[in-house]
């Protein structure tokens, strides 16, 4: 994995550049700490920072390659991603009469790109975001995998386009402010921790959507999409329908498990992860490899203060020894106090360019920094609850028929917390009832189904393009803040693809939540882990956790200075802080985001003001 970035401009002669280049390519350096490079032509230039994680030494960018036209014109390519299906395009390549220099994947997605050109998406399976400049046709190619996976934003204005993987490249910029509008407040306050598809949240910065790809050339701008959730008939039986399923993420997780460098699972003990690592291990004693190393990730005291609820029924500890044992796992436990936490709040905001998911991320940032110390890639279970129905909110009436966001039910008491000013400004329920519906009308339906077939396929859609795109950005911006690699199975596209044209009644296949796929793990697992209730990510139920971001909250409240202040509602704040203790509940957003969080974020939230010196327009 890498951190990527460029500038196109027609009026500027950017040999002359260099140095602004290799200032927007430092900004990625935590994403790609093995090695830097960049590429200057007249008005192209190129960065790259590399994580190295196949062919170490082959494998440098920006990479030049002849086009299929002529040897004197170039294609040139900075890439961050994997493909997992590469050897068998190396042979499909080979066989085209292609030879190849290095063992990489870049080299063969290069290649790929100069035979068969934008169609070159369609073969890919993978996640990626790379950019291709074509010197003869003074072309820019910009392309992002079909579920996003890996981040892409970038910059348009007169005679110029500035792109990045994350926005702390562009706004390395000289030329670019750090900006935010109405819109982009609106995103923060009542979208967020999640986000808009296209939206980048700083001024005129927008995101690359995951499934389209961007020509940019003296022309002007193109974007398209050239991969999208499609509604199709199921024809295969319940039988049928968990062998497939089955067969499909043996696929993907052991095309997933090649690596040049160690190699890990995230194992809670549920279902997702517990069958990914179930997998790994099969597939290492078939080839020889080392035993797999597993790590999980707990809380000081979090066994004397956890009390189960409706949305963390049971705590993972237990199941983690049960799954390690059972598989026979070298096992990491990693813990954290409330003084870490607290801590790398501002590393998490750091790492996202933004406020987040407050300790939701800033432990994962934390996890994610151990992890490295042992390994370089590791295997995650995102996604799985999003594409299989594992959210309450796929069960719950009041969720289903709210005509909002599931996991964001309570608007009005993210509105109750902006200011009056912010309120006028940035018409927070209007700017979400217009979200809403865009992402609704999205939605593709078969014709004849029922009113209860439409609300679950929405749900569906909604869960996979507007909330699990919030969890893939945290997972790639915590773990490549430390330079670890995680890969996501459950987002092959086949499989999500697959997976979403099931009806309900057979994705509850034995009347319980993801029954398809435990269906479809049957064997793999022991039945109480198969059977094992869904828990979400652990976090803190450390009462000190939320005295302290409670007391620091209150700190700047108290602070004149405090560049927050004007855009939120103090006296609401302030006595949500001071009556707030263990036992309150204010649903910020999604399983994990209460009272705690939602302090935290506000917390998260001045620093990145003040950091960035963000200036409001």
């Amino acid at each position: 994995m890498c951190g990527i970035t460029g500038w196109i401009d027609w009026q500027e002669d950017l040999t002359k550049q260099s140095e602004v280049v290799e200032r927007m390519t430092r900004t990625l350096e935590l994403r790609g700490p093995d090695a830097s490079g960049t590429w200057l032509s007249r008005h192209c230039a190129f960065g790259h920072r590399r994580l190295s994680v196949i062919d170490p030494v082959g494998g440098a960018q920006p990479m030049v390659r002849p086009s299929k036209q002529a040897e004197d014109h170039d294609c040139v390519v900075v890439y961050n991603g994997e493909l997992y299906n590469a050897p068998e395009l190396r042979k499909e390549l080979e066989a085209l009469g292609y030879s190849f220099r290095t063992t990489c994947d870049t080299e063969v997605l290069l290649l790929s790109y100069v035979e068969w050109g934008p169609e070159c998406l369609d073969k890919f399976n993978g996640i990626f975001a790379f950019a291709i400049w074509e010197t003869e046709k003074e072309q820019l190619f910009l392309a992002r995998d079909r579920l996003g996976v890996k981040p892409l934003f970038f910059r348009r204005e007169e005679g110029r386009l500035l792109f990045g993987s994350e926005p702390k490249a562009i706004l390395a910029h000289p030329d670019v402010p750090a900006e935010i509008d109405a819109e982009g407040l609106a995103e923060l306050f009542i979208i967020g921790p999640a986000r808009t598809p296209g939206q980048g949240v700083w001024k005129d910065m927008s995101e690359l959507k995951a499934g389209h790809c961007l020509i940019y050339n003296r022309d002007g701008m193109r974007m398209s999409a050239y991969w999208k959730l499609e509604s199709r008939p199921h024809e295969d039986d319940e039988a049928a329908t968990a062998e497939r399923v089955g067969e499909l993420l043996l696929d993907t997780v052991e095309r997933q498990l090649v690596s040049d460098v160690p190699l890990c699972t995230l194992l809670s003990g549920g279902l997702d992860s517990s069958a990914l690592t179930s997998h790994s291990v099969r597939y290492y004693a078939r080839t020889g490899h080392d035993q797999v190393h597993t790590y999980s990730v707990d809380y000081v005291d979090n066994d004397k203060y956890f009390t189960a609820h409706a949305y963390q029924p049971n705590s993972d500890a237990p199941w983690i020894k049960k799954m390690h044992d059972y598989l026979g796992t070298e096992h990491h436990y990693v813990t954290f106090d409330t003084p870490e936490l607290v801590g790398a709040l501002e590393a998490a905001v750091l790492a996202k360019d933004s406020p987040g998911m407050a300790d939701i991320d800033a432990s994962l940032y934390l996890f994610c920094r151990e992890i490295k110390k042992g390994a370089t890639v590791a295997l995650s279970g995102e996604a799985a609850d999003e594409i299989f129905g594992g959210y309450p909110w796929f069960h719950r009436p009041e969720a289903l028929n709210a005509g909002t966001f599931g996991w964001s039910l309570f608007p009005e008491l993210r509105e109750s917390v902006m200011s009056d000013e912010l309120r006028e400004k940035v018409r927070p329920m209007d700017y979400l009832g217009d979200r809403y519906a865009q992402a609704v009308a999205e939605v593709p339906h078969l014709p004849g189904e029922s009113d209860a077939e439409r609300r679950m396929r929405a749900m569906s859609y909604l869960s996979i393009t507007r909330f699990m795109p919030t969890l893939l950005d945290r997972k790639d911006r915590m773990s490549m803040a430390v330079g670890l690699e995680v890969r996501v199975p459950y987002c092959d596209h086949r499989l999500v693809d697959y997976v979403f044209n099931i009806p309900w009644e057979l994705k509850m296949a034995g009347g319980r939540e993801k029954g398809i796929l435990r269906k479809a793990l049957t064997g793999a697992l022991p039945d109480e882990v198969l059977y094992r209730k869904k828990s979400p990510y652990p976090k803190t139920h450390n009462p000190g956790y939320l005295n302290t971001v409670k007391s620091l909250l209150l700190e700047k409240l108290d602070d004149s200075s405090s560049p927050l202040l004007p855009l939120i509602n103090v006296p609401k704040v302030r006595e949500m802080a001071i009556t707030a203790d263990s036992t309150s509940h204010l649903p910020w957003f999604g399983q994990l985001m209460s009272a705690p969080q939602l302090f935290a974020y506000l917390l998260q939230f001045d620093f990145w003001l003040r950091h960035y010196k963000v200036r409001i327009v």
